[in-house]
């Protein structure tokens, strides 16, 4: 085991099998480096590292890894702490996670670039990487643990499926609709999809194709040119307002859904993300979203094995159960295949008058 002073992660050991033969690679060892959010570089800050590593390692680099991190790939023992004091003191960068750790929390582009997103994803990331330092650096949990931060459904970091805790941005009240947008796009005065599949002649728009009969949940109709949404239908899939950017908006009233479990196959096999939270409201100094962190924390580090993710920790005890522990109400936006279990498991305290009947009263509603 190789690092740097005072931290546990961030810097994997490799070694050569065969150090005589190649005395240039005897130690190859990785850094990660915690990138910036969103990965916002300059030049001059690319140029540095590219120089330090240049004259500090191999020169070899990957950006970005799978959690985010800048990968520096290849240095020797003795280099760790001069790399380390470089990045931190000179470059104002800290090393990633790596291990049994919480990993480097990773966003999408968010507010600085993107008009649809509905929660500062910068400002989260930044606040959660700061505020668990302890966790990011110092390896105390069952196996990795990863943050992604997605600024709304169409989930540029792909969270949903890489990260055991998915931030995806939301809304709860009605989509905006301007009516005469819409009217523009039928008509073909708008170019849909902002013009993203230009280049070929598609034909004229057709909202009845493109639109409507593609809504997952059908939810939506065009009718004597006017387009009409039942809101508590839509799944936020945002296909109509990529379609019909000028026309349809999310709504006002935004926060995140929040899921958990995903994950690459490692044990069990690759898992998508279970919706656990759908929709809480995402404000500085985000402490409600801070004590929903720990209490998952808290049941997987207490119940967790060795190498489980939190996925398969909630594949293992069981939905029911894990919500009971972290103390979410069932809801069913929740589940993901339904008509899967057709069983209903109730506990004593939810059914009135508890197990034990009185079967004269029971014959006394329900004849032979």
């Amino acid at each position: 085991f190789v690092g740097v002073f005072g931290y546990g992660g961030g810097v994997i050991g490799r070694y050569s099998d065969l150090p005589e033969k190649y005395p240039s690679i005897a130690h190859f060892h990785t850094i990660r480096v915690n990138q910036p959010a969103s990965k916002f570089y300059n030049t001059d800050f690319l140029r540095t590292v590219c120089d330090m590593w240049e004259y500090r390692g191999s020169g070899l680099m990957n950006l970005h890894g799978s959690t985010g991190d800048m990968v520096l790939l290849g240095t020797t023992t003795e280099q760790l702490e001069p790399i380390f004091f470089e990045l931190t003191h000179e470059l104002g960068q800290d090393i990633g996670g790596s291990g049994s750790n919480l990993r480097t929390p990773s966003c999408c582009i968010g507010k600085a670039r993107c008009e649809y997103a509905l929660y500062d994803t910068q400002a989260l990331c930044y606040e959660l990487t700061q505020y668990y330092q302890d966790e990011l650096h110092r390896p105390a949990f069952p196996y990795k643990f990863k943050f992604k931060f997605d600024g709304c459904p169409n989930g540029c970091v792909a969270s949903i499926a890489r990260s055991d805790m998915s931030f995806i941005g939301t809304w709860r009240d009605d989509i905006r609709i301007d009516q005469e947008a819409v009217k523009a796009y039928v008509a073909g005065e708008y170019v849909p999809n902002a013009g993203a599949h230009a280049g070929r002649d598609w034909g004229k728009f057709d909202i009845q194709k493109e639109v409507i009969d593609l809504c997952p949940s059908k939810c939506m109709a065009y009718e004597d040119g006017e387009l009409k949404i039942d809101n508590k239908e839509c799944v936020r899939c945002m296909h109509c307002i990529n379609v019909m950017p000028r026309a349809l908006k999310p709504g006002k009233d935004t926060g995140v859904s929040i899921l958990l479990g995903a994950k690459a196959p490692i044990l069990e096999g690759a898992q998508m993300a279970t919706l656990i939270v759908p929709f809480m409201k995402a404000e500085p100094p985000y402490d409600n979203i801070k004590e929903f962190i720990e209490k998952v924390w808290e049941f997987w580090m207490e119940e967790g094995k060795n190498r489980e993710r939190l996925g398969e920790l909630m594949q293992r005890f069981g939905l029911p159960k894990f919500l009971e522990i972290i103390g979410v109400p069932p809801a069913p936006h929740m589940v993901k295949t339904p008509r899967e279990n057709p069983y209903i498991f109730w506990k004593e305290e939810d059914v009135p008058g508890g197990w034990s009947r009185d079967i004269k009263d029971y014959r006394a509603r329900h004849k032979r």
